[in-house]
């Protein structure tokens, strides 16, 4: 506010001609003005000699124009008074010691202002209810404002801070502002002012162009006009695309209500909901308009994985196409089909300006980050024009190294195996190498999927020895299918049965299996397996197992174990030359973003341990707590 002139004449004068004044307690209205005359130079100056302090400059301007205000909240202060009426507030109710001893042994300088603003501040009102307007001398800025805060004394809250009376005073204004902007005819000069932001940011955001629309449209949501929160909403929304945002009634426009109401079903679906749980969220939905029906039938699609998002025309065919993408792990081609076709999406009606229900599709929305969202803020759509946006990098880096990476949320797969079968398509993968009555489940996402098949004595008809795995199915950009498996715990040991011969009826087929070892490396030291096979036999395979090699078939030099796993190099060095063989050498890879944060179908698959020999035994051990 450092250099800025300021208008108290014209600024009080618009707030006295566009105030309505609020119903009475016999219900009729009351019409007082909001002001006084200004206090001379001379009165001014005895306050402030009385006091002992020139008082802030905002404040001082202000009772030049006007001695004393009526604020004229609905739970607050009430009326500001004069030059007459202000005083030192010092602490009546005893707030200094309660403040101080919380601060702690290293507090912040603001929580240190507000422990000491109660003996020190200035006390404005002189009519509200249990609230306080206050002056803190202490807290000021280079140009000599002192903060004011208001407490309320029944709200349990800390009080609620501003930079300046003037800002104090602007903030009022606009409250005044939102309190009456749904009343019929409440129409003036700022509504309509700031109803041409809210037509203008809408514009401005269809253009690609949100920087510009966000400062309009938050400006307008102050002043409360409509519309304004539903447009400022969808941006906050794609620029933090899983943070909740709220739409009211709009969900029920049958206009809206596709993209709307599956966002509004996200948090229940996911079981984050509370106060009541589905049928609280249902009686919210019924009671903004929403048929019960349908809110049930969206919350359940979206709690089972198969909601779908689908618009109509040009973009929905888009959507459809990055869908089937997006489903087989390949995430950033799915990217770049909505990216292409951003400039066609059309809203279905005025209050829509970004395809938002994209981000509660289970498959495509985990796609949208907060850089993506941006980018389709800043894509030209429902015929505006503009320059396109820079585009947002690809997610998922080539090959298999990143295996040996820690993932973004700090953990990496550390027991993992995978089969991976040329040529074919992944929806086949259950009948290769699935269970008896394997089917592709709808896709999960890795947290919400079970991390492991049910134990053999959980399941009838199983037997103890066999070890069933839980993958996630997709398909690699070099075209191979894959069924991986990131939470492995099970031993390899002799007993394994690679499944690659059973996957390789129709094409080459690739197992790995990475068992980290436990905590006794002498009992079970790290080990790791490939094999490879065609036309249901195995042409060559090795399994790895600290110093010792056993291998099978005339293995290319290039994945030659003794040239991969040297004596003299790290576990993990090892590891990361075997990755990089197995793409340079057989073009395996595996997507990231997908295994990671986005949605792939899962099937049980068969035993990847066979069953005992003649002569064979093994022990099943269950450890049961009993208290005493």
């Amino acid at each position: 506010m450092s250099g800025e002139s300021f208008n108290w004449h014209e600024f009080l004068g618009r707030w006295q001609e566009e105030w309505i004044p609020g119903e009475d307690e016999d219900g009729g209205q009351s019409a007082v003005p909001l002001g006084r005359p200004g206090a001379g130079e001379a009165a001014i100056v005895a306050a402030e000699e009385r006091l002992g302090r020139r008082l802030p400059p905002s404040y001082r301007e202000f009772l030049a124009v006007s001695d004393g205000w009526h604020v004229d909240e609905t739970a607050g202060v009430y009326q500001l008074g004069g030059v007459e009426d202000i005083g030192w507030f010092r602490d009546p109710h005893g707030m200094t010691p309660l403040y101080q001893e919380n601060l702690g042994d290293d507090p912040r300088e603001e929580d240190v202002l507000l422990a000491g603003m109660w003996r020190r501040a200035l006390q404005l009102e002189t009519d509200s209810d249990m609230s306080y307007a206050l002056l803190d001398p202490d807290d000021s800025d280079q140009d000599g404002e002192w903060a004011l805060y208001v407490y309320r004394g029944w709200s349990g809250e800390l009080p609620d801070r501003y930079p300046s009376f003037r800002a104090y005073m602007e903030a009022k204004y606009r409250g005044f502002q939102s309190d009456r902007a749904g009343r019929p005819g409440f129409v003036n000069a700022t509504t309509r002012v700031q109803d041409a932001h809210v037509d203008e940011g809408r514009l401005l955001a269809l253009r690609g162009r949100h920087e510009e629309a966000l400062p309009l449209l938050e400006e307008a949501l102050s002043f409360g006009r409509p519309r304004s929160a539903t447009l400022l909403n969808q941006l906050r929304q794609l620029l933090a695309p899983h943070n909740a945002q709220g739409y009211g009634d709009l969900v029920a426009d049958a206009r809206y209500l596709p993209e709307i109401l599956p966002l509004e079903a996200t948090a229940p679906a996911r079981g984050e909901w509370r106060l009541g749980g589905d049928d609280h969220w249902l009686r919210m939905m019924t009671a903004r308009g929403v048929d019960r029906g349908t809110a049930e039938a969206v919350l359940s699609a979206m709690r089972d994985g198969t909601h779908s998002y689908a618009p109509p025309g040009p973009w929905g065919r888009a959507v459809a196409e990055a869908r089937e993408s997006a489903r087989w792990g390949a995430t950033d081609a799915a990217w770049r089909v909505l990216r292409d076709a951003l400039a066609v999406w059309e809203a279905p009606g005025p209050l829509l300006i970004a395809p938002i229900g994209l981000l509660a599709d289970p498959v495509l929305g985990p796609l949208i980050t907060p850089e993506r969202g941006r980018e389709i803020l800043a894509t030209p759509r429902a015929g505006e024009t503009g320059p396109a946006p820079e585009p947002a990098p690809d997610l998922d880096p080539p090959g298999l190294a990143w295996l040996t990476e820690p993932a973004a949320n700090g953990q990496r797969f550390d027991g993992y195996r995978c089969v991976w079968v040329e040529g074919v398509d992944p929806a086949r993968l259950p009948a290769l190498i699935g269970e008896e009555g394997a089917e592709l489940s709808a896709p999960a996402h890795r947290r919400m999927m079970p991390w492991r098949a049910p134990n053999p004595h959980e399941r009838e008809g199983v037997e103890l020895w066999e070890d069933r795995a839980v993958v996630s199915v997709g398909r690699t950009a070099e075209a191979w299918a894959f069924a991986f498996d990131g939470n492995s715990h099970r031993r390899l040991d002799e007993r394994f049965l690679s499944p690659a011969p059973a996957a390789s009826s129709s094409g080459r087929a690739v197992v790995v299996w990475r068992d980290p070892g436990r905590s006794s490396p002498r009992q079970h030291p790290p080990a790791f397996h490939l094999s490879v096979a065609e036309q249901g036999e195995e042409l060559y395979a090795f399994t790895v197992r600290g110093a010792e090699i056993q291998r099978s078939g005339a293995i290319p030099e290039a994945l030659d174990p003794a040239r991969l796993f040297r004596p003299e190099g790290s576990e993990a060095a090892c590891e990361l030359r075997l990755l990089e063989a197995m793409h340079t050498e057989l073009g395996l890879s595996l997507p990231l973003f997908a295994l990671t944060r986005g949605r792939l179908s899962t099937f049980t698959t068969r035993s990847w341990t066979r069953a005992p020999r003649a002569g064979e035994g093994f022990v099943y051990a269950g450890f049961v707590r009993h208290r005493p």
